[in-house]
């Protein structure tokens, strides 16, 4: 089996995670590690097992070794080395939100096309299996016709710098609430009518906690909510005419709960084994550059726009702006 070798681009919490993931891999190895300090980099290294480490990203992308580029780091620069990998042939796997805003997004995706390079985002839960488990029992009509659905997502993490900062596009809407919104629209589609919502601020001016209600045309609903502040419940619902289906952990679905009209268990589907679940985005990754494809299907280049721009309206209606836009 082919081995791919995979480096990370800056070394955050969740460069960790995603090293642990593909150390665990057979298909995949870390191979490289980049960052702007080349003791930090280093250091990851040792720590983590890659064989490479560099103390710039340019280095980083130059290695010809390299087949693979997962960014990692914050919201504001996901452009910025989307496009320094891109420009140097290196396919990547962005993390989320997969940039600031839908102008960034729109320009890396371009010069990807442009240059015949695949990128993906990695926003893990459209990649995970439970995601098709829950829209199988969705389309199957167990619950009816689905009428509404609800969103939960929040940790209390507003004293985390980089969450906090505007400088790097900070806030519960682009960490947290980019779950929530993927939620609602993995299953109820883009068929939007109309957006009520409202958000209350850190003193950095970045969102702290927001509502938001999706208004379908044909009457059905999604009420999302997302927080820095306060531990929310993480659970996610649909509710339809015969009965509903309730969600364990949205942010990394868990086991999917189905009731009927009486409130009687129906069925209930584990999630299954994962190393981290992250090793889903990047098997379809591995699949997607094996046929030579730019995108992957899990999460097409407009399915990321449209979240990109949704985000963008939401910010619009609550006046929320980064400095570098």
């Amino acid at each position: 089996m082919k081995r791919w070798k995979v480096a990370i681009l800056s070394t955050g919490a969740i460069a960790a995670l995603m090293a642990d993931t593909l150390n665990r891999m057979p298909e995949a190895q870390l191979y490289a590690v980049g960052s702007r300090d080349e003791a930090r980099a280093r250091d990851f290294a040792a720590a983590h097992g890659a064989e490479r480490a560099y103390g710039s990203y340019e280095e980083l992308v130059a290695d010809p070794q390299v087949e693979l580029v997962y960014i990692a780091s914050p919201h504001s620069e996901h452009a910025a080395h989307a496009l320094l990998c891109i420009r140097a042939g290196k396919p990547v796997l962005c993390e989320k939100a997969f940039t600031a805003n839908a102008r960034q997004a729109r320009d890396v995706f371009a010069e990807a096309e442009h240059r015949g390079v695949f990128i993906t985002e990695a926003i893990w839960t459209r990649y995970m299996p439970m995601l098709a488990s829950i829209q199988a029992e969705l389309r199957s009509g167990i619950i009816g016709e689905p009428r509404m659905l609800t969103g939960n997502l929040g940790y209390s993490i507003a004293d985390v710098p980089r969450l906090r900062s505007p400088e790097l596009a900070g806030g519960a809407l682009l960490d947290v609430g980019v779950y929530t919104l993927n939620f609602a629209l993995a299953l109820f589609g883009y068929d939007i009518a109309r957006v009520e919502t409202s958000c209350s601020r850190l003193p950095t001016g970045v969102d702290a906690q927001n509502a938001v209600t999706l208004y379908y045309t044909d009457g059905r609903m999604a009420q999302l909510n997302s927080s820095l502040e306060a531990c929310l419940d993480r659970r996610g619902a649909v509710h339809g005419t015969k009965g509903y289906m309730l969600v364990e952990n949205i942010n990394d679905f868990e086991s999917l709960s189905v009731y009927n009209g009486q409130h009687q268990l129906l069925r209930r589907v584990e999630r299954p084994d994962q190393i981290t679940g992250y090793e889903y985005e990047v098997r379809a990754c591995l699949r997607a550059l094996e046929k030579g494809e730019l995108s992957c299907p899990e999460m097409p280049h407009e399915e990321s726009l449209r979240v990109m721009e949704l985000m963008d309206r939401l910010r619009i209606a609550w006046g929320i702006r980064y400095p570098f836009e």
